[in-house]
This record gives C-alpha cells, sequence and structure tokens, in this order.
C-alpha cells in the first residue's frame, strides 16, 4: 500500500514538474515576429484557413476584424491560446491539426497586417448616430446590455468591424449570417408559420428564438417544415431608407462602440414538449 502510494505521488510530481517546465518554456512573444521565411508561410496558413471568415486583409467578413487585435490590449500568448483552443460558443474552431510553429507563423502574419484601432470618424455626428441606433437598431441589437437580442450584440464593433464592412453589412451587400442568428421558419401542422433565427439542432428537434424573443424548442416530427432561409431578418437599409448622411452619423456611432468583450454563457435548450 505504501509502495502504491509512493508511486502516485512521484507520478502526480512529475506532472506537476512537467507543466512547470511547459510554463517556463512557452514564449511570451512571438519567436517567430518579423522572420521573411515565417511571414510567408503565415502569409499562406492565413489565407487557407482564416480569410473565408476574417478576409485576406484580416478586416472581417463573416468575422471580426483582426488588424487591431493587438492595439485593443491582446497578447502574443493570449493569441496563440485563441488560435490553438478556439472560442467556444462562436464559429471560431481550435486550430486542429496547426503545429504551435504553424500558429506562431500565422501570428506574425497577421501582426503585419495589424495597425491601431481606426481614430473615430471626423465624417458624421455620433450624436446623431446614436439616436438613429436607437430608433432603427436598438429593437434587434444590444450595446452594453442594452437593447433587443435577434442580432450579434454591438457593444465592440467599433474594434471589430472596418467601416467598409459596416456599410456593407447596413445597406445589405453581405449576407454572412453569424451562427446562433441564421434565420429559420417553422411551419406547423395547422399552417402556422414561425420566424425567428435558430439557437440550436440536432436531428430530432431544432430550438429557435422567434421574433419577440421567446426561445423555444420543437420536436421536428411535430412540425410540417423547418426551412432555413437565406436573407437575414435584417433589413436592408438602402439609400431610400436610410440616407448618406444619416448612414455616415450611423457608422460614426457604431466607430465609438469599443466596449469589453460581452460575457458569455453556454445555450441552454428549452425543454422540448412531448
Amino acid at each position: 500500500m505504501r509502495r502504491c502510494r509512493w508511486i502516485a505521488a512521484a507520478a502526480m510530481l512529475s506532472i506537476a514538474v512537467a507543466n512547470v517546465a511547459w510554463a517556463q518554456d512557452k514564449p511570451t512573444k512571438n519567436p517567430l515576429e518579423g522572420n521573411p521565411e515565417a511571414l510567408k508561410g503565415g502569409m499562406g496558413l492565413f489565407r487557407t484557413r482564416c480569410a473565408a471568415c476574417h478576409g485576406v486583409d484580416a478586416r472581417g467578413v463573416r468575422g471580426p476584424d483582426l488588424t487591431g487585435v493587438w492595439a485593443a490590449g491582446a497578447s502574443d500568448t493570449g493569441l496563440f491560446e485563441t488560435v490553438q483552443k478556439g472560442r467556444p460558443g462562436t464559429e471560431m474552431p481550435p486550430g486542429l491539426f496547426m503545429s504551435d510553429e504553424d500558429i506562431w507563423k500565422t501570428l506574425a502574419y497577421l501582426k503585419t497586417l495589424s495597425a491601431t484601432p481606426a481614430p473615430v470618424s471626423a465624417r458624421g455626428n455620433a450624436a446623431n448616430g446614436e439616436h438613429i441606433f436607437s430608433a432603427r437598431c436598438s429593437r434587434c441589437h444590444q450595446v452594453d446590455g442594452r437593447g433587443g437580442r435577434l442580432g450579434p450584440d454591438l457593444t465592440r464593433i467599433g474594434l471589430t468591424r472596418a467601416r467598409a464592412a459596416l456599410t456593407n453589412q447596413i445597406r445589405g451587400a453581405l449576407e454572412d449570417l453569424p451562427s446562433g442568428y441564421e434565420p429559420v421558419t417553422l411551419t406547423t401542422p395547422q399552417g402556422r408559420a414561425i420566424r425567428g433565427v435558430k439557437k440550436n439542432e440536432d436531428v430530432f428537434s431544432v430550438q429557435i428564438m422567434d421574433t419577440t424573443e421567446r426561445i423555444q424548442g420543437y420536436l421536428r416530427s411535430d412540425l410540417r417544415e423547418v426551412r432555413d432561409e437565406k436573407r437575414s431578418l435584417m433589413p436592408k437599409f438602402g439609400p431610400e431608407v436610410l440616407n448618406e448622411s444619416d448612414l455616415d452619423d450611423l457608422l460614426s456611432y457604431l466607430a465609438t462602440l469599443r466596449g469589453p468583450a460581452p460575457s458569455t454563457t453556454a445555450f441552454t435548450p428549452p425543454a422540448i414538449p412531448r
């Protein structure tokens, strides 16, 4: 018995020592920053693994703008862990099949695309833009915990989206649908249509937030149809709805939104009536 306890203690000590050694060996700064060969490899890795969501220029498409992450306070090691482990609750997957060296190469290249956050645009009146946001956007979007939940939280949108990307989204030129906000229409056996955004699904059930912000779960067998919609619930704000001056004001306000990251909690599917 004593021998077994001694072996167990020795094993735990070995693991602890190994963890300490790993922590000490882990670089606090990207060891490949500025390395020409690493930058070349990182460019290829970024374009094949990251550009589909973040854009070839890293200014964001489906995923956020990454050009200001260091200026916003991110560290090399923090970004390394984000790439390696992904971000639970988002579309950011872990860096499967990427070696530590590949991750450092990718980050080294990304840093060459980085800049300080764009200054708040001199174009437009941010105060008026806030009024426009309250009247037209806050029903579906939150800022600092206030507003609707049908659309993404915009508390940090000034850090994560470039002006051009926001313009395209508002005008309706982009149809990218972030995870958790894909529009769906459910049809009951009686023919009633229920619209909302999909929050979770499996082969037997689907959970949505309907347009009144109620989260509800349904068995697929109890529905006539589950139809994924191609267009976002967000309306297009063309020039006939939002003129150029008002658009500039709205963009100026959105550029000021650089708050802390909103807290995220795991989605708990609602009970499904049986």
